[in-house]
């Protein structure tokens, strides 16, 4: 069970040594309590703990003897909160942050950025809501079609520098750090330096983008597979004819820069131009659109689009029409039915 109190001006103790302890009481300092400490139990009694103390933030630092104080506080009426203990410090996690919602981040990656001391992310990963998610230092090194504020190697140099310090760092990075999120050079810069990484999956835009449009990437008997491809260039001749010549469903993502040679391409690749095609802008985030024409028509049809955005190519968009189709049809019987009850 959770939940939200103000902490604000209350006293708050926190217990645990300092390096078992240093992210609670980071949360608590966030979260405007003022925080006294006590790193070991001793033989300290409730007559010596701090006036008007709201609440004990008990660390699980391994410590014997914190039983019996913790004991002592209950019975004086002083409630009790388990605290987990921070992590080793300095190493990296790289955490896919999903497509842009925290409702599609993983327990890990909210136990990763709980437990952080600095926080690097992306635009694409769900930045907005980091203040209610982590006490960390949040830093911006998001990157824009054609503007990067922060280069790669300069990104991949902050977190080792930082982990090196002893911090706990989060490199959070929107859908998976392994789809198109240059998370194997992270990984590769961090081995490099000897800090320690490990990498939380996340939610990526390819299945789940299409997904908030209601296209399934499959669909029995009519895709069994599906192909995806990063649009950031375009692609070749040969790649064209391969991609042309698998079937199945084709995933683009990033691709609206691209989409012109995208379309031309296949169709010269032999992909007939009446395949359905899908543009699905900004997938779970305000301003979702979503704009369906076929390989020929769609560089005008979405001659008003813009990244980010998903592309998805094959007879699954039909049956996301279909089901759209018969969705709609169904409520409207349904109003129909109620204005009639109405009546």
């Amino acid at each position: 069970m959770q939940l939200s109190i103000d902490l604000t001006g209350r006293n708050v103790l926190v217990t645990g040594n300092p390096a078992a302890a240093r992210q609670a009481v980071r949360r608590y300092q966030a979260a405007g309590a003022v925080v006294h400490r006590r790193a070991t139990p001793g033989s300290a009694t409730v007559a010596e703990l701090p006036e008007q103390l709201f609440l004990v933030a008990a660390v699980d630092d391994g410590q014997p003897g914190w039983a019996a104080f913790l004991d002592r506080c209950r019975t004086a009426g002083i409630p009790v909160a388990a605290e987990p203990a921070a992590g080793p410090a300095g190493h990296v996690t790289l955490v896919g942050g999903g497509p842009g919602t925290g409702d599609l981040l993983t327990v890990a990656a909210v136990k990763a950025l709980r437990d952080a001391d600095v926080v690097f992310y992306d635009r694409l990963a769900p930045y907005q809501e980091l203040p209610m998610l982590t006490s960390a230092e949040l830093v911006d090194v998001g990157k824009k079609p054609g503007h990067h504020k922060v280069s790669q190697s300069d990104i991949e140099k902050l977190m080792v520098e930082s982990a090196l310090a002893g911090n706990n760092v989060v490199r959070l990075k929107g859908g998976d750090p392994y789809v198109f999120g240059r998370g194997g050079e992270e990984v590769a810069a961090c081995v490099a330096a000897g800090v320690k990484v490990q990498v939380v999956s996340g939610v990526t835009s390819a299945i789940s983008v299409p997904a908030a449009a209601g296209i399934p990437v499959t669909h029995r008997e009519v895709s069994h597979m599906f192909t995806v491809v990063s649009g950031h260039a375009p692609l070749t001749e040969k790649e064209h004819h391969h991609l042309a010549g698998l079937g199945g469903t084709i995933v683009v993502l990033m691709g609206i820069g691209t989409l012109h040679q995208l379309a031309a391409g296949l169709r010269r690749a032999g992909m007939r131009p009446d395949m359905p095609m899908a543009v699905v802008e900004r997938g779970y985030r305000p301003g979702q659109r979503t704009t369906i024409a076929d390989l020929g028509t769609i560089a005008s049809a979405a001659a008003g689009c813009s990244n980010p955005a998903v592309l998805v190519i094959g007879e699954v968009v039909r049956v996301a029409e279909a089901n759209r189709d018969h969705a709609g049809a169904a409520a409207d019987l349904d109003r129909l039915a109620a204005s009639l009850l109405g009546s």
